[in-house]
């Protein structure tokens, strides 16, 4: 059993490979007790000066919808009473590894977009292995077949 503090925390982008990984993140945490944490971060666009006129807060609301959208691709229409939802501002690189310091666990999706015949992480992904103050989960889109030849 979890000690009441540990947490999982899941990296939601709205990607396929960023859903697979809420549902692996909610089945390792119920199955050690650790709460779960489903982290939607979004920033500023570059330039978002020019936004400041016509208000900044569709930002939020969009990465906000976004976290919502994936939750019940994840689930279904009902959320489950465990899954935490949590809005970050700044990058999701940064963030991510900066909320692994109170986290058991990070899990994060990768969509396969990398170099090298597709096998290498993303930029969140490759930061979060690389930087993160606890264990990586690196969830795959469903389906995808990784080839190492």
């Amino acid at each position: 059993m979890a000690k009441a503090t540990e947490k999982i925390i899941v990296g939601v982008d709205g990607s396929e490979a960023s859903i697979e990984a809420l549902r692996q993140g909610q089945r390792l945490a119920r199955a050690t007790g650790a709460r779960l944490e489903a982290w939607g971060c979004w920033e500023y666009p570059a330039g978002y000066e020019g936004y400041l006129a016509m208000g900044v807060e569709g930002f939020a609301h969009e990465a906000e919808e976004k976290l919502e959208r994936a939750i019940r691709e994840a689930f279904g229409p009902e959320r489950p009473r465990d899954v935490v939802l949590r809005l970050v501002h700044g990058s999701p690189r940064t963030e991510l590894v900066d909320g692994s310091r109170q986290a058991s666990l990070l899990v994060v999706g990768r969509r396969g977009h990398g170099g090298f015949a597709g096998m290498l992480l993303g930029s969140v992904s490759g930061a979060c292995v690389a930087h993160a103050h606890c264990p990586v989960l690196v969830v795959h889109t469903p389906g995808s077949e990784v080839s190492v030849a």
